[in-house]
């Protein structure tokens, strides 16, 4: 705690000492939890669209990467509709990232390249058992990073977000997946599984990712 005091400056803005926090926090642990951290004008817009989703834009979610990617409702059954920028409040999400992704590279000399997200929803009884966003020297997912648009999720509720902090972990630490909270954590380093929900669950889940591109195969892919 005093390390991030010694870090912080006057001069900062809000939003430079949320990405402060979560900066601090991944050198210390390795993950950051922000609880009802991200700007409300940007939850508010987000939420709004979300809700106004067609149905058809959601699709199943997989398991796996590129040519391995599979079907596997016994792993999960939520499901999703990436985002691309090509809406307002999806253009406002991607800036936002991309602010952050500027601020950890400067910060922590991390070289991440690009980002990629989609909203998930997680109806009544769905889950997402416990996983790994990237096994090691296996793929170019640095950091994850998981928001929520839940307003006034109670814990009866269920559908919490379990980050372990090792193989051995049984308990783990447990997010509500309330309105603004933001989870960032070490891609290769941290399992992490989503509860079962009890009524619909909505998140935004997103990967920095680094530039692993070579002569004969372009990443991440266009």
């Amino acid at each position: 705690m005093q390390a991030k005091k010694q870090l912080t400056h006057n001069s900062q803005t809000p939003l430079d000492s949320l990405f402060e926090n979560i900066a601090q926090d991944i050198i210390e642990q390795g993950y950051s939890i922000q609880r009802k951290a991200i700007p409300k004008e940007l939850s508010d817009i987000l939420y709004f669209h979300l809700s106004n989703m067609a149905e058809y834009k959601f699709s199943d979610a997989s398991i796996g990467r590129q040519f391995s990617q599979q079907l596997d409702e016994t792993v999960r059954n939520d499901t999703i509709s990436w985002i691309h920028g090509n809406s307002p409040a999806g253009a406002q999400w991607l800036s936002w990232t991309q602010a952050l992704q500027s601020y950890l590279n400067r910060r922590l000399f991390l070289g991440l390249f690009s980002f990629e997200s989609h909203f998930a929803h997680y109806a009544k009884g769905h889950f997402y058992k416990r996983h790994l966003d990237a096994f090691k020297g296996q793929a170019n997912r640095v950091l994850s990073l998981v928001s929520y648009l839940n307003p006034d999720w109670k814990s009866s509720n269920g559908g919490e977000l379990v980050i372990y902090k090792s193989a051995s972990d049984q308990i783990g630490t447990k997010v509500l997946p309330e309105y603004g909270t933001i989870v960032v954590f070490l891609s290769e380093e941290f399992e992490h599984e989503v509860k079962q929900a009890l009524q619909d669950r909505y998140s935004i889940a997103g990967w920095f990712r680094v530039n692993t591109s070579t002569a004969d195969k372009i990443d991440p892919p266009l």
